[in-house]
């Protein structure tokens, strides 16, 4: 289970936004958010389980996008992407690293299992 939320766009698709645990094995209190564009909800977290991210759900719409976020997203060509999210309270508009594509989160957390 995860924190996050989602929005409607304008034109039917929706963003939603994911605080989910890192990968890696420090385990520590930084933990990734991942941005997904789609046609729905469901089709969101499904795209994200087909990546092998298996135990995703999202429940309510605690911490939905930002407007910055939601522009990110746009316009990448995958509509699929990362950056790092402390949980230390610190807001998700204070983190100043760049979005990757979701491809390098998952290669560093294969790379980390073997």
């Amino acid at each position: 289970m995860a924190a996050g939320g989602f929005c409607k766009l304008p034109n039917g698709t929706v963003v939603v936004a994911l605080n989910l645990p890192s990968p890696g094995p420090a385990g520590g209190a930084v933990g990734v958010r991942v941005l997904v564009r789609a046609q729905n909800r469901a089709r969101a977290l499904t795209r994200l389980r087909n990546l092998g991210l298996r135990a995703i759900y999202l429940r309510g719409n605690a911490a939905p996008p930002t407007p910055d976020e939601i522009t990110a997203v746009l316009h990448h060509p995958d509509g699929l992407i990362w950056r790092t999210a402390p949980d230390n309270g610190v807001t998700v508009t204070d983190v100043t690293e760049l979005w990757h594509p979701i491809r390098a989160l998952l290669r560093g957390s294969a790379a980390v299992r073997s």
